[in-house]
């Protein structure tokens, strides 16, 4: 008997209820004349709510933050034309981190097809079919109504599948309402979950591991986006091997466990990098990260380790990309690493308790003598303007350990990286992929309408938050209580610290001639607005928010002459300019 059920709907009906389906919640995204059907679809069927964006990038940005800290598929949608290339830089966030998104976008008439109609962006001028296949794993126009339950199943099954990111579907609207033939298959029957593996793989894994004298683990967001966060600990437990985490995957593994290096690569503990590059690891076992510029301190050739790199990752392009692999995994993170957990217990039968207890000491030895902070007594500053580094202290002493952090790019990046600790998974975010600015602003309401009964906080900088912070009337109007901390310096302040150190501060781009007054934008969006100066001031604001069921803005002046840990970057641009 075939699977599912079938009936005659329309097509726009038909994508509604796969999308159901998928148990999609919210769809976000900004209403015009060609996507009215969708929306009318979506009127009439319920069950799923349209969030109204105020720019169609802060709905992809949105979506993204659903999706990322959901676990689950993000959906965005625009109108034709320009509402479509409005989405373009939140749906290159998600395909740079591997986030499952659906865009959705109108199109004009078939019968208007290259005659000049208004926003009309098919092949005949801006094709924005064309312009989402770099950025997405699939992009296509409905080429006919009675395909839109084929075409749908397979871009869903594309999102959702090995390595997952978005798909693009652009529908014209004379389609959207056109009766079809549909028979719907339940999701469980035209995608698989990953749990493949190379058995013989694992077992050299295990062997490599198990004569390692020195091992180390640098763990990737792979880990996070597979849910293997458990399976990671197990592993670093059974043999004490120390983990460090790529900048994305902060919070994979616990930053208070005693196997805990931190950081690794942008923002990097002095821990991490201190023993990863310190030519003594022997096996490097690197789970879920393609080893790019943030997670190895710019390409640093002394991560390579002396004897073997182990390298897992679900996509076979990252496996040996920048640092040769001797043995590659390739799989999901949750499903190897379980299976590795396994043959390493079966293996490690004959191994001797005592030399692992005797590598526990020596890390713990370690750590003692090499402070995880650069200069930590910043920490408890209390010079005005405000240090970031005090925040960062008074977050982690306020915020519950499970609350929930979106970080947004510039330096508030290198301050949470570095200075911010986190205990639980899955919940610290930040777009570092692509890293464009603005992401947490807007991603931070996604974030908390996936996890509503978890504190939902974004970082940014007063020049981040100018990009998306109209949102704040978006979760205003919805009544969503996310809490946006502002550090407010009065400009860019990363391209300020840059000019400074790469061109001798002769010149100052990206400052402000007027500072921004993020408390008054947040009063004027609707949002609860706290202004703060000093360290006892924006503790209280802090716990006041929390107490807030409404949008709380933090409007936090701190000291732009503060250096964020950006070493790295500027060492790395040294050598791109140098040629």
């Amino acid at each position: 008997m075939p699977v599912g059920q079938s009936k005659e709907t329309t097509a726009v009906r038909l994508l509604v209820e796969y999308l159901k389906g998928e148990g999609v919640e919210y769809i976000f995204g900004i209403p015009g004349a060609p996507l009215m059907p969708f929306y009318e679809a979506l009127h009439d069927m319920g069950g799923i709510k349209p969030i109204l964006a105020k720019h169609e990038g802060g709905a992809a940005f949105m979506a993204d933050g659903y999706a990322r800290a959901g676990g689950k598929l993000g959906v965005c949608c625009s109108t034709t034309g320009p509402g479509a290339t409005n989405l373009l830089t939140g749906v290159a966030c998600s395909f740079a981190d591997s986030i499952p998104l659906l865009v959705l976008t109108a199109q004009v008439s078939t019968s208007s097809f290259g005659k000049g109609a208004v926003q009309e962006s098919t092949c005949h001028g801006i094709d924005v079919v064309e312009m989402f296949k770099p950025v997405t794993k699939s992009s296509v126009m409905l080429h006919s109504p009675e395909k839109m339950g084929d075409v749908f199943r397979s871009l869903l099954r594309v999102a959702l599948s090995g390595r997952k990111g978005p798909v693009h579907l652009n529908i014209p609207v004379d389609f959207m309402k056109k009766n079809v033939k549909a028979h719907i298959v339940p999701p469980n029957c035209y995608r698989v979950t990953a749990g493949q593996f190379d058995r013989n793989a694992v077992k050299e894994a295990s062997r490599l591991l198990l004569k390692a004298r020195h091992p180390a683990i640098l763990a990737g967001n792979g880990v996070n986006l597979a849910g293997a966060q458990k399976e990671l600990r197990r592993l670093a437990e059974l043999l004490r091997i120390p983990v460090a985490t790529s900048p994305k995957a902060k919070g994979a593994f616990p930053e208070n466990h005693i196997l805990s290096l931190g950081v690794f690569g942008f923002g990097a503990s002095a821990q991490a990098e201190k023993y990863l590059l310190s030519g003594e690891v022997d096996v490097l076992l690197v789970v879920g990260t393609s080893l790019g510029e943030p997670a190895t301190c710019g390409w640093d050739l002394r991560l390579e380790p002396s004897e073997a790199m182990v390298q897992m990752d679900i996509d076979p392009k990252e496996i040996g990309k920048n640092y040769p692999a001797t043995q590659g995994i390739l799989g999901d993170a949750k499903a190897v690493l379980n299976e590795l957990n396994y043959q390493l217990e079966r293996d490690s039968r004959w191994l001797e308790k005592g030399p692992l207890n005797e590598r526990e000491e020596k890390i713990t030895k370690f750590k003692t003598g090499v402070s995880r902070f650069d200069a930590p007594e910043k920490m408890f500053s209390g010079a005005v303007p405000l240090k970031p580094q005090r925040i960062m202290k008074e977050m982690r002493d306020i915020l519950p350990d499970d609350a929930i952090l979106f970080i947004d790019i510039g330096t508030a990046m290198f301050w949470a990286l570095h200075y911010f600790p986190v205990y639980e998974p899955d919940t610290f975010y930040i777009n570092m992929g692509l890293g464009s600015m603005g992401h947490a602003v807007a991603g931070c309401i996604g974030g908390k309408l996936a996890r509503p009964d978890k504190p939902v906080v974004a970082l940014t900088g007063d020049a981040a938050f100018a990009m998306n912070g109209m949102e704040v009337h978006t979760a205003s109007e919805i009544g969503v209580p996310v809490i946006w901390i502002v550090l407010n310096n009065g400009g860019h302040g990363m391209v300020y610290h840059g000019e400074r150190l790469q061109f001798s501060g002769k010149f100052a781009t990206g400052i402000f001639k007027h500072p921004i007054d993020v408390a008054g934008i947040g009063r004027s969006l609707g949002a609860e607005v706290f202004e703060v100066s000093d360290g006892a001031g924006f503790s209280s604001a802090l716990e006041s928010a929390l107490k807030t069921e409404a949008p709380c803005v933090i409007d936090v002046r701190v000291d732009i002459e503060e250096m964020p840990p950006m070493g790295h970057r500027i060492k790395t641009l040294d050598k791109i300019f140098a040629g």
